[in-house]
């Protein structure tokens, strides 16, 4: 009974249904194909961190249920890019710096696309992408990728957010 309150919660359905959205979305092959996304694993890594980041933009607010909702969907993530790094090979000890350094990653282009976007700024938009998924190489396909994101952003504006607590996130504009 006393270890039941040291285990952590697994996640619930709604977040799993989230973040399978999210996943689902992120291996578009339009990214790798046309954009010229790198089809890697930070390549994969970015958008997975890219469509989580626009989630949360579009959960930020006070209420308590959105913040607890977007550290659940938080959680689940890093919890599939550990046991992810541990599958490819990466040991007990690297695991955790690897992780933090994802963290520290995935919270630099929140913060980057939140100021490009709330500024309705597409040329740092663009910049922010090129920075954060083409590691500062500027792509000729960069103004459609960054629209897309701006798209999805308003796609996303739209949904209630009973229906995205309830489990139900459409991404609008899928390839």
């Amino acid at each position: 009974m006393i270890l039941s309150l040291f285990r952590k919660r697994a996640p619930s359905v709604p977040v799993f249904g989230v973040y399978n959205a999210i996943v689902a979305q992120s291996r578009q092959p339009r990214f790798y194909a046309d954009w010229s996304v790198p089809d890697t694993v930070t390549g994969r890594f970015d958008m997975i961190s890219l469509h989580m980041a626009l989630l949360f933009r579009r959960l930020r607010s006070d209420r308590a249920a959105d913040k607890d909702f977007s550290q659940a969907v938080f959680d689940l993530f890093f919890k599939d890019m550990d046991r992810s790094l541990r599958e490819m090979g990466a040991g007990d000890l690297a695991v955790p710096k690897k992780i933090q350094k994802m963290g520290n990653i995935f919270f630099g282009l929140l913060a980057s696309l939140n100021a490009a976007m709330d500024g309705k700024d597409l040329a740092g938009l663009e910049a922010v992408l090129t920075r954060n998924v083409f590691d500062g190489v500027t792509t000729p396909t960069i103004r459609a990728f960054a629209e897309y994101v701006f798209a999805e952003d308003a796609a996303l504006a739209v949904q209630s957010t009973t229906s995205i607590l309830g489990g139900a996130l459409a991404f609008e504009a899928a390839a």
